[in-house]
This record gives C-alpha cells, sequence and structure tokens, in this order.
C-alpha cells in the first residue's frame, strides 16, 4: 500500500532555499512486489537495476528489513530505525528482503540549502546510511509533511522546507548522540565540564586547571570536549565570556577596562579585539546601541 503526493514548485519557493517535490509512505507485505506501483515517471524504479534521480530524498525504514547500495557503498543490510539519504546523481537501489516486510516513508526535494551542507561536508555519499532507532517525533514529521503536502495549502512549500530541516538535523544529531552516549563516564565529565566553565566565568580557572581537577589529561579533555560540542574547551570559555561582556555592557555602568579584567581577559584591547571579531562591533559601539 502507498500514500504519496508530487509538488510543484515556483521560482519565489526555489528562493527559499528548498523545495519539496513528493512525499509518501509505503507498506509493503513479505514477498510482496516492490517498488509498489504508483510511482510518478522517473521515480518507478527495477531494484536490480537501481536508478539515478535529480533531486535528494531522505527515507526512514520504520518496520522491516532490507538493503541499500550506491555508487559508492556496497551493498549494505539496513533495519528498521535507519535513515538513508539519496543523492542527486548518484546511482543507487534499495528495497526490502524477500522475507520481510517494509513499512517506509520518503521525502524528495532540491536547493541550496542542501548543497551547501554536502558542499561543507555534513552530508556526504560516502555515508548516507544513518542509525538513528525508532523515533516517534521522526515519524510524526513525515506525518505531518505528507499531510501538508496532501492538503496543498497556499505556502506549504516554506511549510515542507521547514519539516524537512527540522527532518535533517534531528537525523544528524540523533546518530551522533547515540554515538557519544555509549560512554556515559565522558558525557557526564564533559557536562560537568560545561557547567563549572559557566560558573567561573568571572574567576581565573584555566582549561588545563579544569582537566586536572576532572583527573584527566588536557590534550584527551580537549579532545573529548570538541566531540561533544563541536568547539575547543578554550573558544567555549572565550565564547561564554563574550556573552557574559555584552551583558555587562548592557546592563552596568562598569568601564570595558573593568569589564576586560572582571572576565579575565590579558588586556583591555585583546578584549574588545576578540569581541569585534565575534560581533562586528566595538565594545564602546556595542554599548551605544543596547543603552
Amino acid at each position: 500500500m502507498q500514500t504519496s503526493k508530487y509538488l510543484v514548485a515556483n521560482d519565489s519557493d526555489a528562493k527559499w532555499g528548498l523545495t519539496v517535490s513528493t512525499v509518501g509512505h509505503d507498506e509493503v507485505a513479505v514477498n510482496e512486489h516492490y517498488p509498489t506501483r504508483g510511482h510518478a515517471d522517473g521515480y518507478y524504479f527495477d531494484m536490480d537495476k537501481g536508478r539515478e534521480l535529480n533531486e535528494y530524498q531522505i527515507l526512514y525504514l520504520i518496520e522491516g528489513e532490507g538493503f541499500f547500495q550506491s555508487a559508492h557503498v556496497p551493498k549494505t543490510t539496513i533495519k528498521s530505525g535507519d535513515i538513508f539519504l539519496l543523492f542527486p546523481g548518484e546511482w543507487h537501489s534499495y528495497g526490502p528482503k524477500s522475507n520481510a516486510i517494509w513499512k517506509s516513508c520518503w521525502i524528495g526535494f532540491r536547493g541550496k540549502n542542501m548543497d551547501d551542507r554536502v558542499e561543507h561536508g555534513f552530508l556526504s555519499v560516502e555515508k548516507p546510511i544513518y542509525h538513528v532507532g525508532y523515533s516517534s517525533e521522526i515519524v510524526e514529521l513525515y506525518n505531518s509533511a505528507l499531510q501538508t503536502a496532501l492538503e496543498e495549502a497556499a505556502y506549504s512549500q516554506q511549510l515542507l522546507a521547514g519539516i524537512v530541516n527540522h527532518l535533517i538535523g534531528l537525523m544528524y544529531s540523533l546518530e551522533r548522540n547515540i554515538q557519544l552516549n555509549q560512554n556515559l563516564s565522558h558525557v557526564e565529565m564533559i557536562s560537568r565540564a560545561r557547567l563549572k566553565i559557566r560558573e567561573s566565568l568571572e574567576s581565573d580557572l584555566t582549561i588545563q586547571q579544569l582537566a586536572q581537577d576532572l583527573g584527566v589529561s588536557y590534550s584527551n579533555f580537549r579532545k573529548l570536549f570538541k566531540q561533544h560540542t563541536g568547539l575547543s574547551p578554550s573558544l567555549y570559555q572565550q565564547d561564554l565570556r563574550l556573552q557574559r561582556a555584552k551583558e555587562l555592557l548592557s546592563t552596568t555602568n562598569l568601564s570595558i577596562k573593568e569589564i576586560a579584567y572582571r572576565l579575565n581577559f590579558d588586556s583591555p584591547d585583546y578584549f574588545s579585539s576578540k569581541f569585534r571579531m565575534k560581533t562586528g562591533c566595538k565594545p564602546s559601539e556595542f554599548r551605544e546601541m543596547n543603552s
């Protein structure tokens, strides 16, 4: 059984950064023919021959087991709870095992938003499969997308673009958090470190001292911290101090010099330089704009 909707987008929709072309879901019984009938031209394919698309697709296997393969990935087993991406111009094939059911959802889309993520290495043809497990939030996003597509109200493309962006962000973060959370002691340590840094913005706490207090070498601490946060601990500390500086500039009469030393910057000039790099304006200019 298949429910799907094919959509069109105008030039104005394309300027939004992402447009959706198809939304749907499949439910295939054991040994039932796949792909199911009803796909539009250019979408239906033979599993033995595979196909190429001129768009991205993101598919979620809710139940069942099957395979995926592409020009960059050898034939690989996929199971319920897996999301996989299809890329424009990339040969691929997928489908259920002969003795398994297949219940999946898909969204097809294109646009600069996705092109930029691929260009910057967040997503790639070398890693199209994400193991996120069963997520009711993901299922609800697909259901919401299908309902929006079926209703096709005014500006539905913008709403669908938001759903796709939410879905991609959720997929990306879920898998990485599952991987990171496999070592709970590291998760706890980084959580403690972030709290300590936040509580010590106006102290002379160094990252080396923090690593020592946590009983881990500085190099190992720095590596783990960046894996969990995407920032080095020193940059995380500096960014929080600059946020605190904006608060002090907006709500107190402390001089820029006093704020610099209160937040343990080496000098007022160093503080002003970092502040301008972060905000695009001098501390004095920020104060004038927010006073």
